[in-house]
């Protein structure tokens, strides 16, 4: 299949969502078959490219003699790609039974199909330039879903999601601008555009590779710029789901593999002061995260802070430099998204439901939702890693990636792993426990009216969380896949 043919994921969920808000009246009644067809046949779209897709690249247009926007669907691209295209039928499945009697369901499915389209634009993106265009694409694209609410909560959200986003894509420009401006490449190769035959960056090469990394990293909520991601989870359930499974946040981890192993290369930088201090942010950011949830009542909230802490995994994986590493990260990366989407599921359907937003209203809401509970205890297992579940095996493979270093950091990463699992056990299992087990002086009063959600919100949550099982028990073509996807970095 020609590469051309990428332009289409592209610009079929956008156009679609585009023509859903202008034709709203006449789409009105058949707004959910439309949002969900147009996604299914898009998903069926990307497998296929992702099946057939020549590996060249296609360029879209010149910008200038050197700069141009490109498309080409390297390994990594192809893994980000199925990620999107398989979780985001079943988000939208769940998205139809969740805002069934919300308000401005045709602005939020529209909206929703554009965020499918620019996802795309990122992850088959051929160049570093393309991969900002859509990476800031994204940001117009999920403001109006995080706003969507229209409480004062959310405006606030919105806004500040939106100064985040612009102050890191200020950083990332300038980094980007700096090597152009130097006559390097941005173009994506596995192992660093930059040539292996070139000198180690000076200090002022590593300090923009700081900045840039910063600037990526605030999609992926890095410490100090982690504060939007737990207040966008005033959001619908569907689009918290997304930005901390799928969308955003991985956006941001994928931004920063592409420029640390398919720009500067790991070669260049391993052994610097710079990976010194985004390794030792990534793994202050895994403990705070976790630290942060433990003390938050609000239940999204708590998930949040969970995935500012698994984040950072992915982030320290990567700052590893090695090939060990960088295949450990893209583990977590697939990992932690199914299983942190089954959490906002699970989160979703009690509020849905219920209306039950802290953790001390969970008290034997288990009794009433078996399904959504037990599923929940599937996602609090697998992230605190207890075996054989796919947390347990990507978090393994991030300690043995770790262990293989000979760098300091490396083990203090080491250590602040080992710390956060026992903070996840603490911030999930409060929530099980309290499901299951409610205190004896609990007021269960309220439990006559609860029911489980409907069909339509459970089907994907039953799916994702067999996933999260059979995926840890057979996990090793996953290993395998993000092995042979990283070979080759030095």
């Amino acid at each position: 299949m020609s590469p051309k043919l990428l332009l289409i994921p592209i610009l079929l969920p956008i156009l679609a969502g585009a023509m859903m808000y202008v034709r709203h009246e006449k789409l009105f009644r058949f707004r959910n078959a439309y949002a969900l067809a147009a996604v299914c046949l898009n998903s069926c779209m990307v497998w296929c490219l992702i099946l057939f897709c020549k590996e060249e690249k296609f360029e879209i247009f010149r910008l200038t003699q050197t700069i141009a926007l490109t498309l080409r669907f390297d390994p990594l691209g192809r893994f980000f790609a199925g990620l999107i295209a398989t979780l985001w039928p079943l988000t939208t499945l769940y998205a139809i039974g969740y805002m069934r009697h919300e308000h401005h369901r045709i602005l939020f499915f529209s909206f929703f199909l554009m965020s499918y389209g620019v996802t795309m634009g990122v992850a088959t993106a051929g160049n570093m330039i393309t991969l900002y265009c859509f990476y800031e694409m994204l940001t117009l694209s999920t403001v109006a879903l995080v706003i969507h609410p229209m409480t004062d909560e959310a405006v606030r959200a919105a806004r500040q999601y939106v100064i985040y986003s612009i102050g890191g894509a200020a950083f990332a420009f300038i980094g980007i601008m700096y090597l152009s401006a130097n006559g390097l490449s941005l173009d994506f190769i596995l192992g660093g555009s930059i040539s292996s035959s070139t000198q180690a960056p000076q200090n002022i090469g590593l300090f923009i590779y700081v900045m840039t990394f910063l600037g990526l990293s605030v999609k992926a909520a890095i410490f100090p710029f982690h504060d939007w991601l737990p207040k966008a989870s005033v959001a619908p359930t569907p689009v918290t789901a997304l930005l901390h499974a799928v969308a955003v946040v991985k956006a941001g981890a994928f931004a920063v593999i592409r420029l640390t192993y398919y720009v500067y290369g790991a070669r260049i930088l391993a052994g610097t002061w710079a990976q010194t201090l985004v390794m030792g942010l990534a793994a202050f950011t895994v403990v705070y995260g976790s630290a942060k949830a433990v003390k938050q009542t609000h239940w999204k909230r708590r998930l949040a802070y969970s995935t500012v802490s698994n984040l950072s995994y992915i982030l320290f994986g990567a700052t590893l430099m090695t090939q060990a590493g960088m295949a450990a990260a893209l583990l977590h990366m697939l990992f932690h998204a199914i299983i942190k989407i089954l959490a906002f599921f699970c989160a979703g359907c009690v509020l849905h439901m219920t209306g039950r937003k802290y953790l001390h209203e969970l008290d034997g809401l288990a009794r009433k939702m078996p399904v959504t509970f037990a599923t929940f205890t599937v996602s609090a297992l697998s992230l605190t890693g207890i075996p054989p579940l796919t947390g347990f095996v990507s978090k393994f493979q991030l300690l043995a990636a770790a262990s293989q270093t000979e760098l300091p950091m490396a083990y203090v990463g080491m250590g602040a792993l080992l710390v956060s699992a026992l903070l996840t056990a603490i911030y999930m299992f409060t929530a099980v426990v309290r499901a299951y087990f409610p205190a004896k002086d609990a007021d269960l009063s309220g439990l006559d009216s609860v029911r489980e959600a409907d069909k339509v919100m459970l089907v994907p949550m039953v799916i994702i969380a067999a996933a999260v099982v059979l995926f840890g028990l057979f996990a090793g073509p996953f290993v395998q896949l993000t092995r042979s996807i990283a070979s080759g970095i030095f």
